[in-house]
């Protein structure tokens, strides 16, 4: 009997120091709270142009911000690409980064928080591989059939070796006579 009034004195004691103590942190944690939240919006008053951005939802702390950096090597890498010619690129590798591009621009207007800095890296990433693209797709077709420009070399030559006949068979008639 005296283990069975032990606990229940125990147990009687425990609890309303406990749930007044989780009272007591549930108002802190309340005061503490309505104090930022008004800091907060005193401090941005306050802050300067690097602060806003570091402390931004898209800055440099988070992902939002390393992911658009790292993004720009493919860029430059495809726009290096320019200088090479056309029957060394990859229209798979550089379909690829067209689609990619282009997804990616549409979600970066999706996602929360909106990343203009991501999405531009993402169209520009679009644009490079649209542009590649178009040059290997442009070449594969100069290879099936020639170009309105050859076309017409070809018909001057041709027209060229006609005249020059032309020319000896009324040279050899001028000669006979």
């Amino acid at each position: 009997m005296s283990a069975r009034f032990g606990l229940r004195a125990a147990n009687a004691f425990r609890q309303p120091v406990f749930r007044q103590q989780l009272n007591n942190n549930a108002r802190f944690a309340q005061r503490r709270m309505q104090s930022t939240a008004a800091e907060a919006g005193e401090a941005t008053k306050n802050e300067s142009a690097f602060s806003k951005l570091w402390n931004s939802p898209v800055g440099p702390k988070t992902v939002h911000f390393w992911a658009p950096i790292m993004k720009w090597g493919l860029v430059l890498a495809g726009a290096a690409d320019f200088a090479r010619p056309a029957d060394q690129l990859s229209i798979s590798q550089n379909a690829a980064l067209m689609a990619t591009g282009l997804i990616w621009t549409r979600w970066c207007f999706v996602i929360k928080p909106r990343n203009l800095f991501l999405a531009s890296v993402n169209f520009l990433l679009f644009c490079v591989g649209a542009t590649q693209t178009t040059r290997v797709l442009m070449y594969q077709q100069s290879l099936k059939g020639d170009s309105v420009g050859d076309e017409v070399k070809k018909a001057a030559k041709q027209e060229g070796k006609d005249l020059e006949k032309a020319a000896e068979k009324a040279e050899q008639k001028v000669v006979a006579k």
